[in-house]
């Protein structure tokens, strides 16, 4: 049962890597379980995270978050976590064995999207990407810039 505030299906996030829809083309998204310690949840619930330079790993048909950053918790004891480790992913082995196929490919890799709260769940929505090139970043950029002109003359017009 969910704790009160917290409806089953309601999501809360905790940390988005911004960067890597500009940096990179979205193939496929997986949302996935996060297997953690208590004080990282705790961490966790304080709103501490970076999986700014985090990315997706496949080892022995498991799929591990590495270089997630999860701050030790301040009222931690000698049973705090280790901030830089790797973590396991939860998720279904098909996926896992048709996404490491994937990875296999030239220039895609597995990076995370969000870290949220599912209820009392931590969940990561993981994406298979491949880089994008630099004229395609420009693109991207000038059709943000022109959407917003647009908007912005649309809203005066009223």
């Amino acid at each position: 049962m969910a704790k009160p505030g917290q409806e089953a299906g309601s999501t809360r996030p905790i940390a988005a890597n911004r960067r890597a829809r500009f940096e990179f083309h979205v193939l496929e998204e997986l949302e996935c379980g996060l297997a953690l310690k208590g004080t990282e949840v705790k961490s966790l619930r304080q709103g501490q995270c970076s999986i700014a330079e985090a990315w997706g790993q496949v080892r022995r048909g498991e799929l591990f978050l590495v270089g997630a950053h999860i701050p030790v918790y301040a009222q931690g004891n000698v049973h705090n976590h280790e901030p830089a480790r790797d973590r396991k992913l939860l998720a279904h082995r098909r996926e896992i064995a048709r996404w490491h196929g994937r990875v296999r490919e030239q220039g895609v890799t597995i990076v995370p999207l969000e870290i949220y709260f599912k209820g009392a769940r931590v969940k990561v929505r993981m994406a298979l990407v491949k880089g994008k090139k630099l004229h395609d970043k420009r693109a991207a950029t000038r059709e943000r810039e022109d959407r917003r002109d647009m908007d912005r003359a649309m809203s005066r017009r009223r």
